[in-house]
């Protein structure tokens, strides 16, 4: 299934500059995949050394938050928009 994948200024630099970008994958962790085969360097960003998603990072899938759902196996469907956020902290 073709997603977009809407990335963050932080991580443009793996994808030439292009804030939306295409990937495949029929869950969250298969368009990962697909974003790290292209675009190189980039999983490390989103997924931690365990295989889960990296705690300040924040993915939605259509508007829902991936992590009310069930993470990186959410499906995706044909058409989807997968929206990557940093986390922001402060005070």
């Amino acid at each position: 299934m073709a997603a977009t994948v809407q990335l963050p200024t932080v991580m443009r630099s793996f994808s030439g500059g292009e804030a939306k970008v295409e990937a495949d994958g029929a869950n969250v962790r298969e368009v990962f995949n697909d974003l790290e085969r292209r675009y190189p360097g980039i999983g490390e960003q989103l997924v931690d050394d365990d295989g889960g998603l990296r705690r300040f990072v924040n993915v939605y899938l259509d508007d829902e938050d991936i992590r009310f759902l069930d993470a990186l196996d959410t499906k995706v469907a044909d058409g989807s928009v997968i929206t990557i956020l940093p986390a922001v902290a402060g005070g």
